[in-house]
């Protein structure tokens, strides 16, 4: 598959039991925790609902109607500062290693900075290192201690990134 193949593109209700699945079965490939990430979130069902607030948004990536992944740009959660979050982006693998994670993150750190965000929070995990490797690319520095409460307590990397 190529880039080519794929659109990214504003979330829909209809998305959202399609982004759910995307979500969790990049979870479940990665033998990530089921509490303490976004696997366990109550919005993941409902996401298209959790990004109607100002300043929020959040991308799927589409082939044929199918969903292969996402991410999305919000104030992060319990904190006091001008500082989002990018949040839940997983892809399919079908969607990996040919350029849409870079795509991806350019959208969503180029609306960010167009909400007025300064800087760009997430958390990860060790064990997703081609993420990592893409975070540190475009300027993501590690911290040494989480920043607001996502509730993602079992995500034990966090990152920055001036914008």
């Amino acid at each position: 598959m190529t880039l080519n193949n794929f659109t990214i593109r504003e979330i829909t209700a209809e998305d959202n039991p399609k982004i759910a699945m995307a979500i969790r079965n990049v979870l479940i490939e990665f033998g990530v925790p089921k509490v303490g990430t976004a696997y366990a979130d109550t919005i993941l069902d409902t996401l298209s609902d959790a990004y109607l607030d100002k300043n929020s948004i959040y991308f799927v990536i589409e082939k044929d109607g199918e969903i292969f992944g996402g991410a999305g740009i919000k104030k992060l959660d319990n904190y006091e500062g001008n500082v989002c979050e990018l949040q839940k982006m997983y892809f399919m693998p079908e969607a990996r290693s040919i350029g849409l994670g870079s795509k991806m993150m350019d959208i969503c750190l180029q609306k960010a900075k167009g909400f007025g965000f300064e800087k760009c929070y997430l958390e990860t995990l060790p064990y997703m290192e081609e993420a990592r490797k893409l975070y540190r690319k475009v300027g993501f520095t590690d911290l040494n201690e989480r920043l607001g409460d996502t509730g993602h307590y079992s995500c034990n990397l966090w990152m920055l990134k001036d914008l």
